[in-house]
């Protein structure tokens, strides 16, 4: 059997070579030891000379004047079509071929099909054949093509996701007196429909070889022109160069979403944007073949690179986790100090589920001016506790607020005011307490909490990022008279500095008093996110745990896995790539101790994080399994296409 490791090198040594056709016979069959060079650093490599970028304006007033053109569409499936429709509005007259029967989609967008015979289609001399085939089959597409049926100085332009391999190809089967673009819209049906039109989606093309007469020059603006007219931002760059900056974001994006949608995630009572947006990438990703991502992987000779890099990442982060766990438990075990590690009934150990509370049902009026203003206490000032207190105060409730690190000039400046001594501030006799404190913090303030300073009936109120821990937190910490509010705000200062409007707000009243003073005091606080516009759900603290470890958790997880990889920015991001980015800037935002709080203190994810895990590998194995199953029919049953393929992607070592 050949190891994935054996496998790995194999496919290192031919993808940085199989580019450079044509292959050379070997005579007997070896197995290269060397392997792929992976960086001690995860950031991401850079081309050695990075690509001069030539942008088209995104519109232009008095566009240039474009020749009709005829062209022929040489497969005509979903991506074909999709191209058509635009072609035919410009005035372009289309011809088309496929394997499968088009013919009925050909003849309602106006298009003449040619369903068997591409001698047939040739011999019409259309000024430019435009290649819609899927990576695997294109070489098996030139092969057939009655390249004598056409004139000599034809235009033969590619749409494939990858361009090493595509320019290599065109270039050893397609005539020398023929010219040759090779091109990538990055974008199809499904981007295009939520970006509503082409306009500002990028389209990369490279004039391989392009005839100095004027009228070629002429015919291959002309082609270019028809995305320009749409808007696409025009990006002029080598095959090469394309290459490199793919692997680092269209291999990584499919890879992600791949991911995900072995997940099987689905839409939750409590969806951050973030995770809304790692949603929308799993459904863009499910519209794709397998074979089209097997094509990313075995075509572009720098996604296997990227694959090891995220592979090593999402081990990282794992190590870091269980690293800190194991460090709790060590001291546990040797120092004896399980109270500060591990408190008793930690609820990460022996979680108590929540249990049904009567309490009336919160609903917000917005007609009803009746909620009182506030005495809020705030305890915790950082990031969060003065992004909710800026809020606050502008609702005209009082805020006071408290934190180990001094924030009397930040306190100030918002009009709160500002305590360096806790018992200070519970003589004040704040109506609310709320603390904005970190997951892994929150026991051992409770514990230093004075609280025969409050009165009470004071309502306790917290905003972490899981729930159960901080509910049974209180139960076991808080005096019995004590009111009890668990919330969780899904946003922070990043998502939430445009307004609050639509941003969900998932809250449990765990335990409040029946009197209409109280009922009153719990509803007020609420209003103060509903006005804003909040979305509220109620929830137990169970549930919201439950679908937290499937949204909120994975979606950090995510986060971090491609922080690691050290992303960034390319002249050839696709939307979804620009989703990633910006996943890993929010993420970036948010402390360690933030993700392991997630991680520690809600039980259900460290079976999300297995999963991830499970699907990330399951991924892998389909990737290297289609490539030992090449490996294998070249060894024992060397049929004539497995040979085609195996010479295309430069496993074969022999003709």
């Amino acid at each position: 059997m050949i190891s994935h490791s054996h496998l790995l090198s194999h496919y290192s040594f031919f993808s940085s070579t199989f580019l450079n056709k044509p292959f050379l016979p070997s005579p007997s069959l070896s197995f290269p030891s060397s392997s792929i060079s992976m960086s001690s650093s995860l950031s991401l490599h850079h081309p050695p000379n990075p690509t001069t970028i030539s942008p088209l304006p995104l519109s232009d007033p008095d566009p240039p004047t474009s020749l009709p053109l005829r062209i022929a569409i040489v497969g005509f499936g979903n991506y074909g079509q999709f191209l058509a429709e635009t072609l035919l509005s410009q005035g372009h007259t289309l011809l088309a071929h496929s394997r499968s029967d088009h013919s009925a989609a050909a003849s309602r967008l106006g298009v003449s099909f040619f369903t068997t015979d591409l001698h047939d289609l040739c011999e019409r001399h259309p000024d430019v054949v435009l290649l819609c085939t899927s990576i695997l089959s294109t070489e098996t597409v030139l092969r057939t093509l009655p390249f004598q049926r056409l004139r000599r100085n034809t235009l033969f332009v590619d749409v494939l996701s990858v361009k090493d391999f595509a320019k290599t190809l065109l270039l050893q089967y397609v005539p020398q007196d023929f010219d040759l673009l090779c091109t990538h819209p990055m974008f199809g049906p499904q981007s295009v429909n939520s970006n509503h039109g082409w306009r500002g989606l990028r389209f990369v093309y490279d004039k391989v070889r392009i005839g100095g007469d004027g009228s070629r020059i002429s015919r291959c603006e002309s082609f270019l022109g028809v995305f320009e007219r749409q808007g696409c931002e025009m990006v002029e760059m080598s095959c090469a160069d394309h290459d490199r900056y793919a692997a680092g974001s269209q291999f990584i994006t499919h890879t992600v979403g791949r991911v995900l949608e072995t997940l099987k995630l689905e839409s939750t009572p409590i969806n951050t944007r973030g995770y809304e947006a790692l949603l929308g990438l799993a459904e863009n990703t499910r519209g794709d073949s397998f074979d089209l991502y097997y094509g990313l992987f075995v075509y572009n000779s720098n996604s296997l690179e990227m694959l090891e890099r995220m592979d090593l990442a999402f081990e990282s982060l794992r190590k870091e986790l269980f690293g800190r766990l194991h460090g709790v438990v060590r001291r546990q075990l040797f120092e004896g100090e399980t109270h500060k590690a591990l408190h008793q009934n930690d609820a990460s150990l022996d979680m108590v589920m929540s249990k049904d509370v009567t309490a009336s049902k919160y609903e917000y009026n917005a007609d009803d001016n009746s909620s009182r203003l506030l005495k809020i206490g705030i305890v915790g000032f950082g990031n969060f506790g003065q992004f909710l207190a800026k809020t606050m105060v502008k609702q005209g409730h009082t805020v006071l607020a408290y934190s180990r690190t001094d924030y009397t000039d930040a306190a100030e400046e918002i009009g709160v005011s500002y305590f360096s001594d806790l018992d200070d501030l519970f003589e004040e006799h704040p109506e609310v307490i709320l603390l904005c404190t970190s997951i892994l913090s929150t026991e051992k303030v409770l514990k230093s909490l004075p609280f025969q300073r409050l009165k009470r009936s004071t309502l306790f109120v917290d905003v972490l990022s899981v729930k159960e821990f901080p509910r049974n937190a209180f139960l076991q910490t808080l005096p019995q008279d004590f009111d009890i509010l668990c919330t969780h705000p899904m946003f922070g200062p990043e998502s939430g500095k445009n307004g609050w409007n639509g941003l969900s707000f998932v809250f449990d009243k765990v335990r409040i008093g029946t009197d209409d003073r109280r009922t009153s005091r719990c509803d007020s606080f609420l209003d103060i996110f509903a006005r804003e516009g909040c979305s509220m759900v109620e929830m137990s603290c169970a549930e919201h745990d439950w679908h937290a470890a499937g949204s909120q958790f994975i979606t950090h997880t995510v986060g971090r896995v491609l922080e690691k990889l050290s992303l960034e920015s390319t002249p050839v991001d696709t939307k979804g790539y620009e989703t990633l980015l910006k996943l890993v800037e929010n993420t970036a935002g948010d402390s360690f101790d933030l993700y392991y709080g997630l991680f520690l203190y809600n039980p259900n994810a460290m079976e999300q994080l297995e999963r991830f895990g499970f699907a990330f590998e399951s991924l892998k194995k389909q990737l290297f399994g289609r490539l030992h199953g090449l490996l294998h029919k070249q060894l024992f049953g060397n049929d004539k296409e497995t040979q085609i393929m195996l010479e295309t992607t430069g496993l074969s070592t022999f003709r």
